[in-house]
């Protein structure tokens, strides 16, 4: 078992049942240029996360423990997108408009792509979502019974929108969640604040937060476990 140290209180997970899911890590949010941007957002404010990102994939990955990346897009038609959506917000670009980096939020274009420091390996998973959740109209939940995952950890952005909201949805699917605090990044700094709080009120009435520091060590200490025994 890992034991993280977290709040508000030690994360317990089997390693075997326990994925890393990366939340839209994509150029369209953390690039200049892109729809985050559009929006009238200082993309910046993303960057932090992405060191803390890589080395918890990189943990994750050396350990062969499944790694599951999201990417929020849609249909090059806008089928899968509401009005209600695309027409929200008063930036100059809209959901499918074309932009720097191609049409803003569409598959297959440069802009959906995830960042190429985070880029994902050929054989780790791809979820495609139109929603904010990624459990929304996508296999997700499939996936995640078919690997056998009750526990996952959660990095992306941006922590009050996306990531909060399939940490919610995982939740009431029954998973065990913990939010690594300096691999997910807010446009406002408060809000990623006041997100982690609500994930861990209430003795985790959503779940769990910790650093990747913590996270990592943890895994480390696993790995060393696991070579003792066999040695043995």
């Amino acid at each position: 078992m890992l034991t993280i140290p977290a709040l508000p209180y030690p994360f317990t997970c089997p390693p075997a049942r326990t994925a890393l899911i990366v939340i839209d890590m994509q150029r369209d949010f953390l690039e200049p240029g892109g729809f985050g941007e559009a929006l009238g957002n200082d993309v910046t404010q993303l960057r932090p996360s992405v060191a803390p990102t890589r080395a918890l994939l990189d943990g994750f990955r050396a350990r062969g423990l499944p790694v599951i990346h999201t990417k929020e897009v849609h249909r090059p038609d806008l089928s899968d997108c509401p009005p209600s959506k695309r027409n929200r917000g008063g930036g100059p670009l809209r959901i499918g408009d074309p932009g720097p980096m191609g049409r803003i939020l569409v598959a297959g274009e440069p802009g959906s792509d995830i960042i190429p420091e985070l880029a994902p390996l050929a054989g780790e998973i791809v979820i495609e979502k139109p929603g904010k959740g990624a459990f929304y109209a996508t296999p997700l939940a499939d996936v995640l019974a078919g690997l056998g995952t009750s526990h996952l950890v959660f990095a992306g952005v941006t922590t009050e929108v996306c990531v909060q909201t399939t940490m919610r949805e995982a939740n009431d699917r029954g998973f065990e969640c913990l939010l690594v605090e300096d691999a997910t990044d807010s446009y406002f700094p408060d809000f990623k604040a006041a997100t982690l709080a609500m994930i861990r009120a209430q003795g985790g009435i959503v779940g769990w937060t910790a650093p990747s520091a913590a996270v990592l060590a943890a895994l480390g200490a696993c790995q060393s476990a696991i070579g003792s025994s066999r040695v043995a």
